[in-house]
């Protein structure tokens, strides 16, 4: 059964401190800490594109497994915010990387639900066609449509990249995919004039009237109970999103993982982020992954370990 076999992450080198930045708006740390969740957040350089970062992110999952990965079969970017409009960014970095030709490109248009829905998209189009090995990366850089005087998501986003191997030699499998939509809430979170525009009231009524019941059709279909559930991945949307949800679940708040206190929302980044912890340290068995964010859409499945 293919599965995941490892993850590589590319994070920029530039920090931009969120205490100093938000005295511009007279924010107390208390409120960056607790109510946005990003004490310090990545900023990409200038001169990175996207493909840039997808590229080094590809080079650390190259570097992880120890293998050139030549030898996969298809490559797929998530991304809102590519190079250009045409060409796609994973036949981008295919060229930067030199593949094979054999090796089959594309892209897909999700945000923070992205990754969830990009497992299941490669997974499905590698078993239809008798693929063996594949690489979804994520790479998001909201920075390059961040309206710097906005601090609804100035202080909120950060860039990074990721890069999964899809295989018959998983250390995870995944399982039970649920998801949805609420495309007329469109303009809770929207790019106009390249410049992304957010409503945080929309967003987190979404996420938390949305997010339990897409948890609950989760675990119907895996026939698993909330306590069987070891982590909980959630897209990492703000801090009391996340408290909001282990809340409303009532979820152990010690099984909700977090990680976006040093870099940011890293939109379609955030959730294998943190799987790649899970994996480098082995640490829980049974994993929920759920994202949430720009369409609106939302999916979550479960991570097995086979390890």
């Amino acid at each position: 059964m293919l599965g995941i076999e490892a993850i590589g992450s590319y994070l920029p080198n530039t920090k931009v401190d969120n205490y100093k930045a938000g005295t511009r708006w007279d924010l107390k740390p208390d409120f960056i800490e607790s109510k946005i969740g990003v004490t310090e957040r990545l900023v990409k350089d200038a001169e990175e594109d996207t493909s840039d970062m997808a590229v080094k992110a590809f080079e650390a999952l190259r570097q992880k497994t120890g293998s050139d990965l030549t030898d996969i079969d298809v490559l797929v970017v998530v991304t809102q915010n590519p190079d250009h409009n045409i060409p796609h960014v994973a036949g981008l970095v295919h060229g930067k990387l030199g593949l094979p030709r054999s090796v089959s490109t594309f892209d897909v248009s999700l945000g923070c639900s992205g990754y969830v829905y990009g497992l299941n998209i490669l997974a499905g189009f590698m078993q239809s066609v008798g693929m063996k090995r594949g690489v979804l990366i994520t790479a998001d850089p909201y920075s390059k449509v961040i309206d710097s005087d906005d601090k609804n998501t100035v202080l909120l986003f950060g860039d990074a990249a990721t890069a999964t191997l899809i295989g018959h030699e998983p250390v995870f499998e995944m399982h039970s995919f649920a998801g949805g939509s609420q495309g007329d809430l469109k303009r809770a979170l929207i790019c106009e004039n390249g410049k992304l525009e957010m409503n945080g009231r929309d967003i987190f009524n979404f996420a938390a009237t949305s997010i339990p019941g897409l948890v609950e059709q989760t675990l119907e279909r895996a026939s698993l109970s909330l306590d069987e559930i070891d982590a909980f991945l959630f897209h990492q949307g703000s801090g009391y999103i996340l408290d909001t949800l282990a809340r409303r679940m009532k979820i152990d708040p010690e099984k909700v993982v977090r990680g976006m206190a040093h870099v940011g929302n890293t939109v379609s980044s955030s959730i294998p982020l943190l799987l790649e912890a899970e994996i480098d340290g082995k640490r829980r068995e049974k994993l929920l992954l759920c994202g949430f964010g720009v369409g609106l859409s939302y999916a979550s499945c479960i991570c097995q370990r086979k390890d």
